[in-house]
C-alpha cells in the first residue's frame, strides 16, 4: 500500500509532518534518486533519502513518554541563549528521534507528550482534532465574576477571538487564587493571553493534562515516565489511528520503560481516585478533592474533562499537599 512521502517519514519517527514538508520543499528528499514533491506517493519498494541518507525501515518499536516540564526550560532542540531544552532530559533514543507533541512556553511547568511516532504527534497538534488541554493557573487579586463570564464567553485577541472551554475556580488564600481552565486549541501562549487580555496576572501556570492522558501522581518535576497501554490507546483512539501493535497490552504490563530510566513508571490519575504526594505539594499539583474547611485543594487534573481542586497556601507560597512520594522544588 502506498503512502504519501511525508506521512511516512513522520510515522518512522524523523519529525513532525509539518517539520518533514519543510524538508520536501527545500528539496532535501529524495524517492528513487528524484527530489520528492510533496504529495508523492511511496511503498515498501522505494528507496528514500533524507539529505542524501537513506531511510530504513523501522528496527524499533514508537515509544510514547510524558515528562513533568519545569519552568526554566525551552521546548527547542538548542538554544542561542543556553537554556536548557527538555530534550536534554529526555531517554536517548538509537535510529530514532523524539518529537513534542505541543509546546510550553519558558515560564510554564507540566505535562508534555514525546512520541517517536511523527504521524501520532502530528494527528494530536492538527487543530481539526481540537484536543482539550487543561491547565491549573493561580492568579494574583479577586476576579471579579463578570470578568470570568467574559473569558468563558470570548475575548478579542490579536490573532482572533478565543475564550475557555471551561474554568472552574478553585479556591485559594491572600492575593492567590487558583483556577482550572481546558482550551481545546494550540495557539501560542492562549491561556496567558486570555487572563492578560482582561487585566489578570498569571503568576503560575501548570498543564495538567492533554486529551485523555494526564500527568500522573508523584512524577517528580523533570521527570519522565512511559505511557501506559491504555494511555497509548486513548491516544490513538482520540486521533483515529490504530493503535500499534508495540503499545498492545503483554499480561498486566504496558510498553515497556527505558531501563535507563530511574523513574518508575507512575499510575496515571483517575478521574476522582488521586491521592496527595510530596511531589504535588512542592511542584504545584494534585487531584485530591478540597478539604471542607474551604481551603483549596493544589491543582491538578484528571481523566475526565474537569480539573481537581487546587490546594491553597500562604499568600505567594505552594499549594499544599501529603504523601510519601519524592519530589524536589522548584527554585
Amino acid at each position: 500500500m502506498s503512502e504519501r512521502v511525508q506521512k511516512v517519514l513522520a510515522a518512522r519517527g524523523l519529525g513532525s509532518r509539518r517539520e518533514i514538508e519543510g524538508w520536501i520543499e527545500r528539496g532535501e528528499v529524495q524517492v528513487n534518486n528524484r527530489t520528492a514533491q510533496l504529495g508523492d506517493q511511496v511503498d515498501e519498494h522505494d528507496v528514500i533519502r533524507v539529505r542524501g541518507r537513506i531511510v530504513r525501515r523501522p528496527e524499533h518499536p514508537h515509544r510514547w513518554i510524558v515528562y513533568h516540564k519545569p519552568v526554566g526550560e525551552i521546548c527547542s532542540r538548542s538554544d542561542p541563549e543556553g537554556r536548557r531544552p527538555v530534550f536534554a532530559s529526555l531517554p536517548r533514543l538509537k535510529g530514532q528521534r523524539w518529537v513534542a507533541v505541543g509546546r510550553l512556553d519558558l515560564n510554564t511547568s507540566g505535562l508534555l507528550l514525546f512520541t517517536t511516532d511523527g504521524e501520532l504527534a502530528n494527528r494530536l497538534m492538527h487543530p481539526s482534532m481540537a484536543l482539550e488541554r487543561e491547565y491549573a493557573v493561580r492568579v494574583l487579586g479577586e476576579v471579579p465574576a463578570a470578568t470570568l463570564d467574559m473569558l468563558r464567553g470570548g475575548v478579542e485577541l490579536e490573532d482572533g477571538p478565543a475564550r475557555f472551554d471551561s474554568l472552574e475556580e478553585q479556591g485559594g488564600d491572600g492575593a492567590n487564587h487558583w483556577y482550572h481552565v481546558i482550551v481545546s486549541e494550540g495557539r501560542n501562549r492562549l491561556v496567558r493571553r486570555l487572563w492578560d487580555a482582561v487585566g489578570v496576572t498569571v503568576s503560575r501556570l501548570i498543564r495538567v493534562r492533554y486529551g485523555p492522558v494526564v500527568l500522573g501522581r508523584g512524577l517528580k518535576t523533570g521527570a519522565v515516565r512511559d505511557l501506559e497501554s491504555r494511555e497509548v490507546a486513548g491516544l490513538y483512539a482520540a486521533v483515529d489511528l490504530p493503535i500499534p501493535e508495540s503499545a498492545r497490552p503483554r499480561g498486566r504490563g504496558g510498553p515497556r520503560r527505558d531501563p535507563r530510566s530511574k523513574q518508575r513508571p507512575g499510575k496515571p490519575a483517575a478521574a476522582g481516585k488521586s491521592r496527595n504526594s510530596r511531589a504535588a505539594r512542592e511542584d504545584g499539583w494534585s487531584s485530591s478533592p478540597p478539604k471542607k474547611s474551604g481551603k483549596p485543594a493544589s491543582p491538578g487534573g484528571r481523566g475526565g474533562g474537569r480539573g481537581a481542586k487546587p490546594s491553597g497556601g500562604r499568600s505567594g507560597g505552594r499549594p499544599a499537599g501529603g504523601g510519601k512520594s519524592g519530589g524536589r522544588r522548584q527554585r
